[in-house]
């Protein structure tokens, strides 16, 4: 596992603070003036007793700014995720920066003939399996919709199958209002119990407004249900700019974060201190195609802007980078994806969704996950600078070595060349040409694809003791028994 590093300050900002502070005010204005969609009767009994001036018909909720700043103020700075192996615990606070998958895709790239088709149970195995052994991926995501399973299960049986399958944290989120109920009864078998789940949270919501301002039924009642329960939720906008936000980078900021303080807001007067992370996963409208970019440039800076302004309200961080708009791995697959992942890590993001994934947000790939894990090596360690003391700046080797000599044959080069340089795997060709042309002229595909198959053959995850897998398989089966479905894919 690769160690987290937090800088003082992110090295990559895009708005000054009086720009903040400005789309803060404005993100205020629209909330008081225009106001948001609540199409849920609970969170619009719950404003309505805050307060708040609510045109019922239309299911319109003006939102005061008192209300914004007595949630700001109640939301913590910092959440602890906690893990079945300590070593995979995350603090999700300032800038310590931390690596899952993208969420939710519905394809995968086929690895025997590289074409896009819907996964079974089989391959999320495979890939949560992949995942646990990735040093640079730190958390786990429901990251597939499994296919062979009634689609009303899908976001409780994606959970169950990571549960069984790793160790690490977990990024999720629930399709319906019931499936929360399940996910969080999984969760409190594995981790022993509702006080324990509550005090050692394992699991992170993803829950999502519908631009333009709006909160559905859905998902207002998983947030609600998350802050009730003390559930992580990240709050994730997702605009496409041009088409569902305005065509301006400023004005999607505006709206994207108004969306937010909503479901702030809706979050702390449910339950103050409840855990929220300021996340979004915008988009690019193509105006040529028609497309959502999720990987253009614009889409990345928007990402380190909004993340600035989480900061500013000392909120949690997340976003949706790393990922690519390419339908296969190619040279446009890594230059999104290594754009995303480093701006993240210099704009100090703490929970950065992403790797492996393809198709604008809609498609895994084993073979990317292994080269996007590389990325994320590259990135933390910038991230991680450059050490200047007294051993580092090796004055004293150098005047050891002199001119003309060579450092190869030096204790401090034994120590620091360890410390210093990050190691790849094979998976990036760091050997001369003539190995490379030996070993079969190999580009990094197929690279990858050797490193994926070494991967599933030899590593093992830590299994749940046998007791709790047990009762884990009963939940499971409870709930797919209601849904006509006999035996567990």
């Amino acid at each position: 596992m690769s160690e987290i590093f937090s800088n003082d300050r992110p090295v990559l900002e895009l708005l000054s603070r009086e720009e903040i502070e400005t789309i803060h005010v404005s993100s205020l204005r629209i909330l008081e003036d225009v106001g948001i969609m609540v199409d849920n009767k609970n969170a619009l009994k719950l404003f309505t007793e805050l307060g708040a001036d609510i045109d019922i018909n239309k299911k319109i909720v003006h939102v005061p700014e008192y209300l914004v700043k007595e949630a700001l103020k109640r939301a913590p700075s910092s959440i602890k995720m906690y893990s079945r192996n300590r070593k995979f615990d995350m603090l999700l606070t300032r800038n310590k920066v931390y690596y899952n998958p993208g969420s939710a895709a519905l394809y995968m790239l086929d690895r025997e003939t590289g074409e896009r088709r819907k996964p079974l149970s089989k391959d999320f195995r495979e890939f949560v399996k992949l995942v646990d052994a990735m040093e640079n991926i730190h958390a786990q995501s429901t990251a597939m919709v499994v296919s062979d399973v009634p689609e009303i299960v899908a976001d409780r049986y994606r959970l169950y199958i990571v549960l069984k399958n790793s160790t690490k944290t977990i990024v999720t989120g629930a399709f319906t209002i019931e499936g929360i109920y399940d996910m969080k009864k999984m969760l409190e078998v594995v981790v022993g119990g509702e006080k324990e789940l509550r005090k050692k949270p394992l699991a992170i919501f993803d829950v999502c407004p519908s631009p333009p301002l709006k909160w559905s039924e859905i998902t207002s009642q998983n947030l609600i249900d998350c802050a009730k329960f003390e559930i992580p939720a990240e709050i994730i906008p997702m605009p496409q700019v041009g088409a569902t936000g305005p065509a301006t980078l400023a004005g999607s900021l505006v709206q994207f974060n108004a969306e937010f303080l909503c479901g702030l807001v809706m979050s702390q007067m449910t339950k103050p201190g409840a855990p929220i992370i300021y996340g979004g996963s915008p988009a690019i409208v193509d105006m040529r195609t028609g497309t959502g970019r999720l990987a253009a440039i614009e889409a990345i800076m928007l990402c380190c802007a909004y993340a600035q302004i989480g900061k500013y309200y000392n909120l949690p961080t997340h976003a949706y980078l790393g990922l690519s708009d390419a339908k296969i791995i190619d040279a446009q697959a890594g230059m999104e994806a290594a754009l995303g992942l480093v701006l993240g890590a210099l704009a100090g993001i703490n929970n950065i969704a992403g790797p492996g994934m393809l198709s604008f947000e809609n498609c895994q790939s084993f073979e990317k996950l292994v080269i996007d894990n590389e990325i994320c090596g590259y990135a933390l360690r910038l991230i991680r600078g450059i050490q200047v003391n007294e051993e580092t700046l090796a004055l004293d080797v150098i005047e050891k070595v002199g001119p003309g000599g060579h450092f190869l044959a030096q204790k401090h080069t034994n120590k620091w060349f360890r410390i210093e340089e990050y190691m790849p795997s094979n998976v990036i060709d760091t050997r001369s040409e003539r190995d490379w042309l030996e070993r079969g002229r190999k580009d990094i595909v197929q690279r990858a694809k050797e490193r994926v198959d070494e991967i599933l053959k030899e590593h093992e995850p830590e299994p749940l003791p046998p007791d709790v897998e047990k009762e884990l398989d009963n939940v499971a089966m409870e709930f797919m028994k209601k849904h006509g479905v006999t035996k567990l894919p």
